[in-house]
């Protein structure tokens, strides 16, 4: 099957976890035989990456209003390259657009070339925010809306998920698709003796998050239990990885606390380190207040590190408590201080449920299990395609078009026999 994905992020062209996700989907679709090609936003040109195409397009250099008429700009130029894209290594069987950034695209694509769309929808406006409370985030979620409306498909990646986006969009149960995320299994970068001095004395444990610097993922949670654990647990150092709007504030609240040089805010990292610090955390906490799913979690229990997590959205699905991981209550410090501070305590149990975790996710959440469930969404789509009056008209199309060249050999073939019939030449030339 040859796909197209779209997406307004990929490697290493990455906001959040939507780019890992599609990397990840995309080359586990590879290795299965499948053809995929990755449209998406970066440097201007076309790449194979592992088993999969990339054709990369510059959004235009205009000036923006607003970000809402940036993405529109990005969708054009999208849209521009699908065309040549198309062309060249065409005709695609299926869409399949990541969340509301290339919603334009995608439905465009959809009716010009009449083939069916799936969208996976990771977030959502109203979720993030716990509301819709301005004009930019209606019109957000009214793309999100549109989205799921077009798709033949909506794939989500927790129960949690399934429950908003019916709510919230009004879809039918069997419309959507639950499927997880998941992650590659990679061998651990050695450490170097002076890595770990970067981020905490030799006798600190480090407390270790990463994530965006937005309200939802919840790290101002983890600076206000900061103090408490420390006052159990002195050796404990925070070290917070990432960048957003909230990095400045973060800063000012550390200070606020007197935490000093018990807070590093270190800002990005790339995923070799991302996977170094997995290794030497004591724990690592995501205090999200809002989290479809929480794919760093699942990548710091690959690694091996004992985790803490807010008991909301995918990642209390994902985690069990005192089994594989603690859970805390969603924005309350008091919690998160005390599963914390367990943690760094008990150290033995905190190695049995980062064994046990670690098992969890090389047995369930590993690509290669979530590629084969995606593509058999891919199959049912295409079925139900071909069985459809879309479908079908777009087939006789297509037939119509392959039949032409030897269609038009038989009407030469009967003008030529006609020829030799009138002269008397029925026997031949």
């Amino acid at each position: 099957m040859r796909v197209l994905m779209l997406t307004w992020e990929y490697p290493p062209h990455q906001v959040g976890g939507l780019g890992r996700h599609v990397a990840g989907l995309s080359q586990a679709l590879g290795e299965q035989g499948q053809e995929v090609h990755v449209l998406t936003r970066g440097e201007e040109g076309e790449v194979r990456d592992g088993r999969v195409w990339v054709h990369r397009v510059q959004p235009y250099t205009l000036n923006s209003l607003d970000f809402p008429t940036w993405v529109l700009q990005m969708n054009v130029a999208l849209l521009e390259r699908a065309m040549t894209t198309g062309e060249r290594y065409g005709p695609f069987h299926l869409l399949h657009a990541h969340d509301w950034l290339v919603a334009f695209t995608a439905r465009a694509l959809k009716h010009a070339w009449r083939l069916p769309l799936v969208a996976t929808i990771h977030a959502t406006e109203a979720g993030r925010n716990q509301g819709l409370y301005n004009d930019l985030q209606r019109y957000i979620s009214g793309v999100e809306w549109w989205l799921t409306y077009e798709a033949w498909r909506v794939i989500v990646c927790s129960r949690h998920m399934r429950r908003e986006v019916q709510q919230l969009f009004q879809l039918p149960e069997d419309k959507v698709k639950i499927i997880p995320n998941a992650v590659n299994e990679e061998a651990p970068p050695p450490i170097e003796p002076w890595f770990r001095e970067r981020y905490a004395h030799p006798s600190e444990k480090i407390v270790f998050f990463v994530g965006r610097l937005v309200r939802e993922k919840g790290a101002q949670v983890l600076l206000e239990a900061a103090p408490m654990v420390l006052a159990t647990c002195p050796e404990a150092k925070f070290v917070i990885a990432g960048e957003g709007p909230l990095k400045q504030s973060l800063a000012e609240q550390a200070a606020a606390l007197g935490l000093g040089p018990k807070v590093y805010l270190t800002g990005y990292i790339d995923d070799a380190t991302l996977l170094k610090l997995y290794r030497c955390a004591a724990v690592s906490v995501f205090p999200s207040l809002y989290e479809p799913f929480g794919i760093v979690a699942l990548e710091a229990m690959a690694a091996g590190t004992p985790v803490v997590v807010s008991d909301t959205g995918g990642l209390g699905e994902i985690v069990r408590h005192a089994e594989t991981g603690l859970k805390a209550l969603p924005g309350n410090a008091f919690s998160l201080a005390n599963q914390i501070t367990y943690l760094l305590q008990h150290q033995e149990r905190a190695r049995e449920m980062a064994q046990r975790a670690r098992e969890t996710v090389r047995r369930l959440y590993n690509w290669p299990n979530m590629a084969s469930l995606t593509l058999q969404v891919y199959q049912e789509v295409r079925r139900a395609y071909r069985q459809s009056a879309w479908g079908s008209k777009r087939q006789g199309r297509a037939t119509a078009a392959a039949r032409a060249p030897y269609d038009l050999a038989g009407r030469r073939m009967a003008v030529l026999g006609a020829r030799y019939t009138a002269t008397g030449r029925q026997g031949g030339p």
